[in-house]
């Protein structure tokens, strides 16, 4: 795995890590051996430029015999760490629902991102991974409904350079055409009423939770006035944004542009 920056919370666990290995007299090497990984693993864990799964936690515990400990520790450092604060409630929303509703002014829908142009648009390694996982309930047996509008200068804003741009224009061609999908492209220029990008999740149950952008990164909340004002803003949205098929030709136009 490759290292990177250590955060605070890849720090606190490998601080961890290293605490329980010496009071154990416990090795580098000899830690190794018992989880069965090589020594510059484990420094890396410790030093906290690296990022372990859940699963290696308990592979640590096992081997030091000290479990639950390392597998809680994960759970309150790591398990989150993907994601900003702001956002973390999100993606658990989000996993389950049965409605996606989005408006997005600066940048492709998270979930329709390519990797490329997630690579360009993202500060780490990290944060692509949790994407990319993010992206995986548009493949599930019974995915959620999906409505997206996206501003239309977004097609024409550089990510990455042009053969990204290209990639990523493809893809979206490409996801307009699934059965649980309605994208459209809101024509620049017009006046939505809403100051920033915002993604509302929807359960079975009905429940709602709303995640706004702002200058500072965004705010998750459940309050029923701020939804209120957002599903009727995306309403008025839809209902001026270029049709679905209209939108194809439009995001068809800026794969030629960008090839």
């Amino acid at each position: 795995m490759a290292t990177r920056k250590p955060t605070s919370q890849t720090t606190a666990f490998g601080l961890e890590v290293c605490r329980l290995r010496k009071e154990r007299d416990l090795s580098r090497v000899e830690l190794a051996k018992r989880a069965a990984v090589t020594r510059s693993y484990i420094a890396q864990v410790e030093l906290g430029t690296t990022r372990c799964r859940r699963e290696f936690a308990t592979r640590l515990d096992d081997a030091m015999d000290c479990a639950p400990v390392l597998a809680d520790v994960w759970d309150d450092t790591l398990r989150s760490a993907a994601y900003p604060k702001f956002f973390v409630d999100y993606p658990k929303a989000e996993a389950t629902a049965a409605l996606l509703r989005a408006f997005e002014l600066t940048a492709v829908y998270g979930l329709f991102q390519t990797e490329a142009y997630m690579h360009a648009l993202l500060e780490s390694e990290q944060a692509v991974e949790a994407r990319t996982k993010r992206q995986a309930i548009l493949k599930r047996p019974h995915p959620p409904k999906v409505s997206v509008v996206l501003s239309e200068h977004i097609l024409y804003t550089e990510v990455g350079g042009p053969a990204v741009m290209k990639e990523q224009c493809e893809r979206l061609v490409e996801i307009a055409q699934l059965a649980n999908v309605v994208l459209q492209i809101a024509p620049t220029g017009r006046y939505w009423g809403v100051a920033g990008s915002f993604n509302l999740a929807t359960q079975p149950t009905g429940e709602e939770l709303l995640y706004m952008a702002n200058a500072r990164g965004g705010v998750t909340t459940s309050d029923p006035v701020d939804i209120l004002y957002v599903v009727g803003a995306f309403s008025f949205m839809q209902a001026h944004a270029l049709s679905p098929s209209e939108s194809v030709e439009l995001m068809e136009k800026a794969v030629v542009r960008w090839s």
